[in-house]
This record gives structure tokens, sequence and C-alpha cells, in this order.
């Protein structure tokens, strides 16, 4: 009876379309023969009868061939099966053409697929792979009858798709399970087997399943191949919902293991390197264990949507003992400073090995450890800075900030803030549960900042529904379009003491939006793609439309317009290093046709990047200057080292927050300028071609900026693989740093050496330098 005869029922392998049940053992997740586990499965079942085939009693066998591990063979010793004849077709072997595939698929740079001792196939979905199986005879397919069967999760179930069996074929079958017959000589047959588009992405494992009919019995030998086959999201595939058109991109959010993370300041943008490492060796098995423990449903898998959403929640460790756990206290005790990780690499191989989060996490780090997994699992996907990123707690889609009757910002009643940058990742997708035209680059954040239906995640929302102002699309775009495109409205008491909106700025939230450019260590600005031109008719009907859709105050914009007196704040702040005395001045300028009166005061504060104020610094009040039509004043602030030593947080952000009135008219002024104090650029000198195995010098250096010695120093280098640190000498006030560091690559191909400086005193000093690694000639 040839196998041909039998028909697929729901994709999955089932000895009913044979006439008998199937053993209630099967094929684990591990390859392995399942043992019931504690609990409702341990209940003994009922005694069943012997399942039959054309009135014969059948008879099931495993094996795994040459190759398979100690406990498979043991198995197999116990099941004592009858020793076939020549003329009963088994397979004595199966290769997975692991090199081949791998570079068709693009896969060639995972680890685990080049292990010498045990590699692992990786391949990704809707594109054909080949494999050749290895027969004691010559297979022929008039007589044998041979299926081949993929399961994936803890209980494969044809009826989920999680259990699959196919015959082999003469043709092709795009766009589904199938099997074609590449060649077929002597006792070796090539075979080309075909994913779904729209597979569940996760580790398959894969079995052989030959029947052999007897006189008095039927004998069913299933080869179990020892190993999982990996199967991933497919850019490269145009039925993909991930399929992006354009092969450097591809390269670049797909197959780019190192890139830029940015910071700082809109008014002083920084980079950071990052290495994202997604090919190290145990980055997959990590990125798939997280959909485990986030219990993302197997059908779900195969949807990148929930994936993203999945992996916002479980970066961080607040619901679920995810990677990361969030601080943005300073105190760091316990675990790594957030300004110390240079890649998600050492992170994600301490969270892989303990499976407990790691310590500790800051924006930045969430979104590269987002990066990291999403790319490893074939998902295209970039960190990106939002500058000036607003927080909206209470969905009304602006920021209100209050100030006392003094001038300054009461914090008691200020519940939103205006992020210094806040960094979150896209991932590029198809939308078909969003109307057409929301697909493209997907915002989604890992950071712990509000709940989301019970948890904390966010996204992945359209960033196109953000630039329109359509909040009310899936998912959280009400946030998301806060952090870029809020308006800032100030508060201030009346004379009867109730609160008066006195101001809007609608042009301070969401600057320079960035993300690394392909091809480049330049910097792509995004800006355009989340809003319209600040300013334009297109971005306020925006703006109007989600507070339509997210407030209930619709009366924000209908402010008094009696303003003739203009202020402007000026620092120069590409100048202003840390470790000097600086500068900031405010004009006012009367553009009115009568005499103006002002009063206000200039506030400093040290601050968090989160837009918190650490340390207040200097509050200076100014009365009654008197401006004559046309005429500016300027007022000047002077902050010395000496007022902000020692009172620096994480990033080295000040805040001067300006206050004032206009006496005859009434017009109130209230604005915040944010800037960050400049460190000094760590040098890296190192060869641009190395050997593998062959130890080569890195020479770094920097000069101390601060008049205090530097204590408790390290280097550490990342993108080889493995972190390395390399503990140092004190540095001495205003003195120079220069150490030599030996290195040893091991990896080949084309990297960057990520190496960071940190210190009590002073961190996140860094460089970079790119080099490539060759083998021995």
């Amino acid at each position: 009876m040839p196998w041909s005869r039998f028909e697929r029922n729901g994709g999955g392998f089932n000895p009913n379309t044979w006439g008998f049940n199937r053993p209630s053992s099967a094929p684990s997740s591990t390859g392995r023969r399942r043992t019931l586990q504690a609990g409702v499965d341990d209940q003994q079942e009922p005694p069943r009868s012997k399942p039959l085939l054309d009135g014969r009693p059948v008879r099931f066998y495993n094996y795994s061939g040459e190759g398979g591990s100690e406990e498979r063979r043991l198995k197999e010793e116990l099941s004592s099966p009858p020793a076939p004849d020549a003329s009963t077709l088994t397979v004595e072997s199966c290769d997975l053409n692991i090199r081949e595939n791998s570079k068709a698929h693009n896969t060639w740079r995972y680890d685990i697929s080049t292990d010498w001792k045990n590699p692992k196939l990786v391949v990704r979905r809707g594109q054909p792979f080949d494999i050749e199986l290895k027969f004691n005879r010559e297979y022929n397919p008039e007589k044998d009858d041979l299926k081949l069967v993929f399961e994936a999760g803890e209980k494969p179930n044809p009826t989920k798709g999680t259990l699959v069996e196919f015959v082999l074929s003469d043709k092709d079958t795009p766009k589904e399970w199938g099997a074609k017959i590449v060649s077929n000589k002597g006792h070796k047959l090539r075979i080309s087997i075909f994913t779904p588009p729209t597979l569940f992405v996760g580790k398959w494992e894969f079995s052989v399943v030959v029947i052999k009919k007897a006189e008095k019995t039927v004998d069913v030998y299933t080869y179990e191949h020892d190993g999982h086959i990996y199967i991933l999201f497919n850019a490269w595939c145009k039925d993909d919902s991930v399929y992006l058109d354009d092969e450097d991109l591809r390269r670049e959010y797909c197959l780019n293991e190192t890139g830029r993370i940015y910071c700082g300041s809109s008014r002083n943008i920084t980079s950071r390197p990052w290495n994202y490492g997604q090919f190290e060796t145990c980055i997959l098995d990590c990125a798939l264990y997280l959909l485990d423990l986030g219990e993302l449903a197997w059908t779900s898998r195969g949807n990148p949507t929930q994936v993203v959403r999945k992996f916002s929640a479980v970066v961080n460790s607040n619901d679920q003992g995810g990677v990361l756990v969030g601080n943005w206290s300073g105190d760091y005790e316990g675990g790594k400073s957030p300004m110390s990780w240079t890649g998600s690499v050492g992170i994600l191989e301490k969270y892989w090995e303990h499976k407990k989060p790691v310590k500790f996490g800051q924006c930045w780090v969430f979104s590269g450890v987002s990066t990291t997994v999403c790319r490893a699992l074939g998902i295209p996907a970039r960190s990106v800075t939002n500058f000036a990123s607003a927080h909206d707690t209470d969905g009304s889609v602006t920021i209100d900030v209050v100030f006392n009757e003094s001038g300054e910002r009461d914090d008691y009643m200020t519940d939103d803030s205006i992020w210094n940058f806040h960094v979150w990742n896209e991932a590029w997708m198809s939308r078909p549960d969003l109307p057409k035209g929301f697909g493209g680059w997907q915002a989604f954040d890992a950071t712990p900042q509000e709940l989301s239906y019970g948890e904390y995640a966010c996204g992945p929302v359209s960033v196109q529904a953000i630039k329109q102002g359509e909040i009310s699309l899936s998912y959280d775009a009400p946030f998301v379009f806060a952090e870029v495109n809020a308006d800032r409205m100030y508060w201030h008491p009346s004379t009867t003491g109730k609160l008066e909106c006195v101001g809007c700025d609608q042009k301070t939230v969401g600057k320079f939006i960035s993300t690394k450019l392909p091809n480049s260590w330049m910097r792509l600005d995004l800006t355009n793609t989340y809003k319209p031109e600040e300013g334009s008719a297109e971005e306020r009907a925006a703006v109007l439309r989600a507070n339509q859709q997210g407030s209930t105050r619709t009366d924000l914009y209908k402010l008094a317009e009696n303003k003739d007196v203009t202020f402007t704040l000026k620092q120069d702040s590409e100048n202003t290093w840390i470790g000097n005395d600086f500068d900031a001045f405010l004009h006012m300028r009367n553009d009115g046709k009568e005499p103006r009166t002002v009063s206000g005061r200039i506030a400093v504060s040290t601050m968090y990047y989160t837009g918190v104020v650490a340390s207040k610094l200097k509050s200076e009040a100014f009365a009654d200057i008197i401006l004559q039509p046309g005429i500016e004043h300027i007022q000047k602030v002077k902050i010395t080292n000496t007022e902000y030593d020692g009172k620096l947080k994480d990033c080295c952000m000040l805040d001067m927050s300006i206050w004032a009135v206009v006496k005859e008219t009434n017009q109130h002024h209230t604005s915040k300028n944010d800037f960050r104090l400049r460190k000094p650029h760590l040098t890296v000198k190192a060869p641009e071609k190395v050997k593998a195995a062959a130890e080569f010098e890195v020479e770094v250096s920097f000069t101390n900026p601060l008049d205090s010695q530097l204590t408790r120093c390290s280097v550490t280098v990342d993108g080889l693989s493995k972190l390395l640190e390399f503990p140092q000498r004190n540095v001495g006030p205003k003195g120079t740093f220069m150490a030599t560091l030996p290195i040893t690559p091991k990896k080949l191909g084309h990297t960057d050496l990520i190496v960071s400086f940190n210190s009590v005193q002073l961190e996140d000093i860094n460089g970079s330098h790119p080099i490539f690694i060759q083998g021995e000639v």
C-alpha cells in the first residue's frame, strides 16, 4: 500500500489515516519520547486495544540512526525492534546540508550553525531547504511508503498546526508544507522541503516515518533526527509579513551585529556604539525562551505583531521575570550601572545562564536588547531615539507643567515629564489587523513606563498612524503620540488660586528622532516619519485629531494672544564641557509700541535624563526690568564647576527653567531648556586587519576633565563574542589615561571593537574601531 494513498489530516502525522490509533507517547520537543508528567498527566489511562491495519497488529519502533544520543540508543535497544531484512527500507543517516542551507537562507553567521561539535540547522520560513537521507538500500517511490513529520511545542497537535506530516512529491509546494524529490541516486535521496511563509517560528523536531507490511503484522519505523531545526521569519520572502524589499536594509536591520544608539539632548546629540550580537551562541535560544516565558501561544508565533508585543513585555522584568531590571535611582548596588553596558550579548548570556533578571537597565539598554532578540528571530528591527520625549501619565495627549506663585515648578502637582531623550524600537512588518496603509515600521518599547492591558508593554503601533494622529489604532497609540507630538501646557495659579493655562509650547516635544543610517555610522533623522513639519497645518491637524480622540479638555488652545514681549534662552551647549564653568543668557525683547515691565526667575538644576529634577543648583530672580519699545535686555546666569561637581547624575544633564510675567499685559512666559555637559571621547587605536587566534594590541586614551581623581577604573571591550574587562589604575585630576590591551579574537569577519572606560566619578567614556578578522592563510 503506497504512502501516496494516505492524505493529510489537518497537516499532522496521524496514524488514523492508516486505520489505527497513534500510541499515547509522542516525540517530545527534545526529539525523544515523552514521559507522563506528574499531576493530570499521570492519571492512568484505560486499557487500549492494540492498533490494527488491514486486520494486522501494528508495531511502532523509533530509532535515530548514527549519531543519536546515548539515551535515545538505549531506548531503541529496549524497544527490541525486529532485525529488518534487506527489503525493509531504513534511514541510516540524515544530512541537513547545514553549510549550503545556511548560505542560501542568510543564516551562516549563527554560531549554533557553525559549532564544530553539534551544528544546528537555522533556516527562514517560506523558502525551501534541502536535506539528504541515506538509506540501507535505494529508495523506490513505487514500493516504499515514506512520510516526513515536523513537530513543535510541548504538545504537538495537528489541529493547531504544530504537528504536520506530508508525503514526497514531484512538484513544488510553495506557501505550504511539502517535500519534493531533488535526486535519487544509490542509497541517497535528496529532498527539498517547503515551509509556509506564515509558519510559527521556533524549534521544530523532524522525523521520517517508514511503514512495512508483513503477512501478519505492520511495522512502523520512525527515524527521529537528533536535535532541532530552527525556523525563523524571512525578510527575503515576498509572502512573509516581515518582507523588506531592499537588500541594503535587510543587511542593516537583520544581519548587522553592531550599531549606534543615540543619546544626549536635542542640543547635543551623541551616540554610543552597541554590540547587538544576535548571532552569538545562546542568543537565538534565549529569544525563543522569552516567548515561552511570556506564554505566547504557538499559534501566535507566526505573527510578528504578537511576537514583538511579547518582547516588549519580557525584555523588562516587571511582570514575568524578564531580562532586565530597570533602575533610574543612581544607586546600582548589587548590579551594573546601565551606563556601563556596551552591548546585548553579556546581558542575554547572563540571563540565559541563570534565568534571573539582570541588574540594571535604562531605556537604551532595553532597546538594545530588544533589537537583538528581534533580529535573532529574523524580524527587521532598529533602535530609535526621540529627543525631548514626552511621558504623558493621564492619557490627555498633553504634557502639563504647574508653577507656583513664585514662578518655581511645582513638582508635587506635575506628574507628566519630558525626558531629554528616550530610546525605543521599530520593527518592520505588515499589519493586516489595521486599515490599509498602516504597515511598515511599527514602534514598540520594552522600557517599563505604563501598564498596557495589565502588563508593562508598549506597541507595536504604526508609525504612520502616529504621524496622522490616528491614536485609536492598536497598540498604545496615545502614549506614543504624546511622546513625539504632545503640546506642553503651562499652568499657573490665578489671583483666585485657580490654576489657569497660561502658555502652550507646541514645538518642544519630539526633536531629531534618530537612528543609525544603513551602511554608515551617520545619523538618520526620522522625525518626518512620526509627524509632519512642525507648525504646519498638517501637523496641527494631527495634534487636534489626537486631542479630540484622547482628551476631554477641548478648550486648551483658546489662549490669550496678548504677547508682545519675546523671550529666548541662549546657551552654547556644543562647547559646554564637564569640569568647566559656563554661562547662559535670557534675551527679552519688547516688540510692542508701549514700555513693558518684566519680572521673573531663572532656575538651574541637575536632572535625570527622564526629566526628574535631582538637585537645585541656583534660582535667581529678576524684577521690574523696563523694556522700551524695540529694546532687548539680556539677563545672565553663571554656573561654576564647583556648583555642580558631585551633583551630576548618569547622563550629566542640566535643566534651565524660565518663568516671567509682563506687568502691563499679564503676559506669562514659561519655558525649559535641557542640555548635557559634554564628556571626552575615548581614542581607540588598533590594526584594521588581524588574524584569528593571534594576539594584537588595542591602545586607548583620554584626558580626565575633572579636578578629582578617578578611582575603581576599568575598560571593557565588546564585539568579539565575549565581553572582555580590564581593571585599570586610578587616573589623577586633569590627568591623561592611556592603556594597552591584549586582545585575541576568535570569530571571523567584520566587526567593531566597542570600548568603554568607567570609574566611580566618571563613566561611559566610549569609542569604537572597525576591524576585519581573517582566518589563517
